[in-house]
């Protein structure tokens, strides 16, 4: 029950977000996030998932710890879902603590490139991002832009759980809703963690890369993306 109660406390709650301007050609979608809050249930295996036919948003919802392999094959993105550009800023002073841009298209570069490279990401911030704060919490925006492929792209959703070690810290659950095809992108998601006492710092701190996310990516309630991530607070 402990475990379950813990779980409801986590999910995110969606904040008002703002919409990142976009310039460039083909088809333009802006669009809004709306927020998922399923109920919870019976905790589950990551190997349990691993040998189901399809993994759904309440599968991973249900798992108490970071994966320590992916969920599905790059195979799985049929629908040719490609992110291009991510960035990471304080609401409270505008400031740019990261971002990363695709660099144009290479093909040799991605003959070259490990499939399992482009899914997993690792940040290195200073400590100074954990005490980013307003009203006691840690707020920052995310701005993530992607393309996507020919197909029309129906219930896109993300569901994006952060651990320590073994501590689930946070569980966010976004709604994209439809994609045009052909389409690029734009959003932020608004990131609202809980205070983390002092001690939690010290540890995560003196633990680079300890703390841990998964970001699984569905559409029409079937997982066809899993990215991982890593951060340290050292830099």
């Amino acid at each position: 029950m402990e475990q379950r109660r813990c779980y409801d406390d986590v999910v995110a709650k969606q904040q008002p977000h703002q919409i990142v301007p976009y310039s460039g050609g083909g088809q333009k979608q802006l669009f809004m996030l709306s927020e998922v809050r399923p109920e919870p249930s019976e905790l589950v295996s990551e190997a349990e998932l691993r040998a189901a036919d399809v993994v759904r948003p309440e599968d991973v919802l249900r798992l108490n710890a970071i994966t320590q392999d992916y969920l599905c094959k790059p195979s799985a993105n049929v629908y040719d879902i490609e992110f291009t550009r991510f960035k990471i800023r304080d609401l409270d002073t505008d400031q740019v603590l990261f971002e990363i841009e695709k660099p144009p298209d290479d093909a040799s570069e991605r003959e070259d490139q490990p499939a399992e490279a482009a899914r997993y990401v690792r940040y290195r911030f200073s400590e100074d991002f954990l005490h980013l704060k307003r009203a006691s919490q840690i707020i920052v925006g995310a701005t993530v832009e992607f393309v996507v492929g020919s197909k029309p792209i129906n219930k896109f959703r993300m569901v994006e759980r952060h651990f320590f070690k073994d501590r689930l810290l946070k569980s966010f659950d976004f709604e994209f809703g439809f994609c045009i095809p052909n389409s690029k992108n734009t959003c932020e998601h608004i990131y609202e963690f809980p205070h983390l006492s002092p001690d939690l710092v010290k540890e995560m701190v003196e633990c680079p890369y300890e703390t841990r996310s998964d970001s699984f990516y569905f559409v029409d309630d079937q997982l066809i993306m899993h990215n991982k991530a890593d951060y340290s607070y050292d830099g």
